[in-house]
């Protein structure tokens, strides 16, 4: 388990992290969501043990990161910019990396490379911007760590090589208990990977919940009522998150079940009632909203 509390983090005069407090449970994927300059990088990076908290303390399995060899081994960090050494090849950086994680696995990597058409003794150089990235997260999955921190390590990469990846993430995850950590900014990046979301917002977690939690808490109903009465009794019962309506139509986003939604549903007379599905994104704007931020000026689609 990685548990950060109260953790700040300053630049100068620039407050990048501001008294983060969130808990990373083991074997799920956990999303860390912002935007550009929310932090996520820099709250990684703390995580990895790369630098120091100003505030606040990181333990990765009750033991504190920040200059411990020993809670490293146990973590991968991939950046948003990959760091391969000059004029190496795939197999090169196998053989580094071998020696700084006891568990890599080499005939795993080998696989991994013909699986992805990366050809190991090509230049790294020579590759694609996707290539490369391609390359790092293989490089960290076979690096046999219990945590995998990934910087925006699915930007770039197309719809099918995304897909490649988070089928290994949850291959690893079944056979070895993989916890991957991936921050972004797209939302519907994480929506079909992560278990957990963290929405970073100028330095501070907005948002941290489980996903199923958010989804079977949450729903959208739209009905037409047969009187003003109905309406009325109905409102007493639900926790209306937003409202819209059209002439006769009422749209509500309520807090609660479906079984419970429909409870109530029924003890009102209406003309049409229907609970319709969610997107993760139309969950988070609900959420946010209610905070009193607008996502959609906070995350990019």
């Amino acid at each position: 388990m990685i548990r950060i509390e109260k953790v700040t983090k300053s630049f100068e005069d620039i407050k990048a992290v501001d008294g983060v407090s969130v808990d990373i449970n083991e074997k799920i994927v956990f999303g860390l969501l912002g935007t550009n300059g929310a932090g996520k990088s820099t709250l990684l990076r703390m995580a990895a043990g790369v630098i120091k908290p100003d505030d606040g303390y990181i333990t990765v399995d009750d033991m504190n990161v920040y200059d411990n060899p020993k809670a490293k081994r146990n973590i991968f960090f991939v950046s948003d910019t990959p760091y391969f050494f000059s004029n190496c090849n795939p197999m090169d950086m196998q053989a580094y990396l071998s020696n700084q994680y006891p568990r890599f696995d080499k005939d795993k990597f080998g696989e991994y490379l013909k699986t992805f058409d990366l050809a190991p003794l090509r230049k790294i150089n020579t590759y694609s911007k996707g290539m490369k990235r391609q390359l790092a997260l293989l490089l960290g999955i076979c690096a046999g760590t219990k945590y995998l921190f990934c910087d925006e390590s699915f930007d770039g990469l197309d719809p099918v090589m995304r897909q490649g990846i988070k089928s290994i993430f949850a291959k690893e995850m079944e056979e070895r208990g993989l916890t991957p950590v991936i921050a972004s900014h797209n939302l519907r990046e994480l929506e079909d990977i992560c278990d957990h979301v963290g929405l970073l917002h100028r330095g501070g977690v907005l948002l941290s919940k489980d996903l199923d939690d958010l989804k079977l808490n949450i729903q959208r109903t739209q009905c037409v009522f047969t009187s003003e009465e109905d309406e009325k009794k109905l409102r007493e019962q639900i926790d209306i998150v937003k409202e819209e309506s059209s002439g006769s139509l009422r749209t509500y986003t309520v807090r609660g079940t479906r079984e419970e939604i429909e409870r109530a549903f029924s003890g009102v007379n209406t003309i049409f009632f229907e609970i319709l599905p969610l997107s993760l994104e139309e969950i988070f704007i609900s959420e946010t909203e209610v905070a009193g931020y607008d996502i959609k000026k906070l995350i990019m689609g």
